[in-house]
């Protein structure tokens, strides 16, 4: 039941680093990575406050935290098409007008 607490410590990880390295600080897609680490961490905490479960471990630990890593590992996924997609798309310069 603390599958909530992966993407959540992912999320500190990442947010830590992200203040202590200067070439992160200030890239767009770290702040993706960080704004979707968050929301599933935030969505599991609310599911689990829904079904009034929120500090109870499960009878298998392992399996709660397998799905923490499932989480985990699709949201980075998703962050990795993200960006790809952001990079690959061509942006056609703003034009002034003369």
């Amino acid at each position: 039941m603390v599958c909530y607490a992966v993407p959540a410590v992912a999320a500190l990880i990442h947010y830590t680093s992200r203040k202590k390295v200067k070439a992160f600080k200030y890239n767009v897609h770290h702040l993706w990575l960080n704004l979707l680490l968050t929301g599933g961490a935030l969505f599991g905490i609310v599911d689990h406050l829904w079904n009034g479960e929120l500090f109870l471990i499960g009878p298998n630990i392992a399996t709660d935290l397998l799905l923490g890593t499932t989480i985990t590992i699709v949201i980075f996924v998703m962050w990795v098409a993200m960006v790809f997609f952001d990079k690959t798309t061509k942006k056609s310069p703003l034009k002034t007008p003369q």
